[in-house]
């Protein structure tokens, strides 16, 4: 964990003059306020989140002796095969970028590339068997956000699956 952690309660939160927290707001208000305490509280805990997230998927990707961004991609074409450049926008990167880590999973025989069949031009990266195997072991193993999701009941569970796909259709 980091230094800065974040709060633990809304008590530790920081206060600014930006109105009523989200407990005090009326039923049905929305467009909370970028300064309100909670959704200050709620963007701290989403950023431990995801760092604790990307420190686990780092140390359970360097158990197969591959790197993050070789594991992440590893993971996407073990969904389905995808052309590179689509790759590289749901990755955020260069295709460039890509290009590398697909010929250093192809020199492992974690993946291939072959013609889409709708237009030969294109080329398709593919996970292999070996490579689908090693993407669901990496994510059999993070287990961080597994035990603490174990302790919430099924219903809050999908709640928050819903909230989090929710936030992110906005993008």
């Amino acid at each position: 964990m980091s230094a800065s952690s974040p709060p633990q309660n809304s008590q530790d939160s920081p206060t600014t003059p930006a109105g009523p927290s989200a407990a005090e707001a009326p039923a049905g208000a929305s467009g909370a306020s970028p300064g309100d305490p909670v959704t200050l509280e709620v963007v701290e805990l989403i950023g431990t989140v995801v760092m604790r997230y990307h420190e686990e998927y780092e140390h359970a990707a360097a158990g197969f002796s591959l790197t993050g961004a070789q594991a992440r991609v590893l993971a996407l074409l073990a969904r389905e095969p995808t052309p590179m450049r689509k790759v590289a926008q749901q990755l955020k990167c260069e295709p460039s970028n890509i290009t590398g880590i697909v010929d250093r999973l192809e020199n492992r025989g974690l993946v291939e590339r072959r013609p889409d069949p709708a237009d030969r031009r294109v080329k398709l990266a593919a996970a292999t068997e070996e490579g689908v195997a090693t993407a669901e072991q990496l994510r059999g193993g993070l287990d961080f956000a597994r035990e603490p999701l174990a302790e919430l009941s099924p219903a809050e569970r999908a709640l928050l699956r819903d909230l989090l796909r929710r936030m992110l259709t906005n993008d």
